[in-house]
């Protein structure tokens, strides 16, 4: 029996799905539409406008932008399928007229990787012999971006829709449940800023008292902002 080191063993793991597209129209349609109520509330209530006035500003605000977000969203995810089907399409048609520089181009980017010259061109030769996993290699290499797992456009229409209305309806939850103060929906807009950041770092390396506080310093200077030109333009009107 051999007193070496055991031998290494391959083990399934995974990873977070970082092509889907849900994950970023989520986060960035929850952010939006916090940080545009909450402000559009402080500018209007600091305008001084009725409750009711601030309830259907908020509303509309609401679903405008729900909607703007989702089609924003699968606009910009289709757009960007269709220029990477684009450019797969391109990359093929390349291989097929010139195999052997392509075939060079691949042994080039092996040895930049630190791979041997005389293996580099032995796997290189080995890969080409199936086209498919040639183009993905060259596309996946020169593109940083692999065919197999582009992002959905519904997916992400979905997810910025979803959130964006759940975040807009948050600083507007005081006075839909009959609370006519202003300061208790900018209440609601911080701490809805702060849990969505801080729901938002378990993405990232940041931690979740620094992505809370990030959003909430980025809502308090849009309401801020808004806040001071609607007491101006209130006191102007009167």
């Amino acid at each position: 029996m051999s007193s070496g080191a055991p031998a290494a063993e391959a083990h399934e793991h995974t990873h977070a799905d970082v092509s889907g597209g849900w994950l970023r129209a989520a986060v960035f349609g929850a952010m939006d539409g916090l940080v545009t109520n909450t402000a559009l509330v402080a500018g209007v209530g600091g305008g001084g406008a009725s409750a009711r006035a601030i309830v259907l500003s908020g509303v509309a605000s609401l679903v405008a932008g729900a909607i703007s977000m989702a089609l924003g969203e699968y606009t910009s995810v289709r757009t960007q399928n269709e220029q990477l089907d684009l450019e797969v399409e391109k990359e093929r048609r390349e291989l097929e007229r010139n195999p052997g520089g392509e075939l060079a181009e691949l042994v080039q980017m092996l040895r930049v990787r630190g791979v041997d010259a005389d293996l580099a061109e032995q796997v290189a030769v080995q890969l080409h012999r199936d086209p498919d996993t040639a183009l993905r290699l060259h596309v996946v290499a020169e593109l940083g971006l692999n065919p197999a797992d582009k992002p959905s456009p519904r997916t992400a229409a979905v997810s910025s829709f979803l959130t964006f209305a759940t975040g807009a309806v948050i600083p507007l939850l005081p006075y839909l449940l009959g609370f006519s103060l202003l300061w208790a929906a900018l209440l609601c807009g911080g701490l809805g800023l702060a849990a969505a950041g801080a729901l938002s770092s378990r993405f990232t390396p940041r931690p979740w008292w620094y992505a809370a506080g990030r959003q909430l310093l980025f809502g308090a200077v849009a309401a801020g902002v808004t806040y001071a030109i609607g007491v101006a333009i209130g006191v102007g009107v009167t």
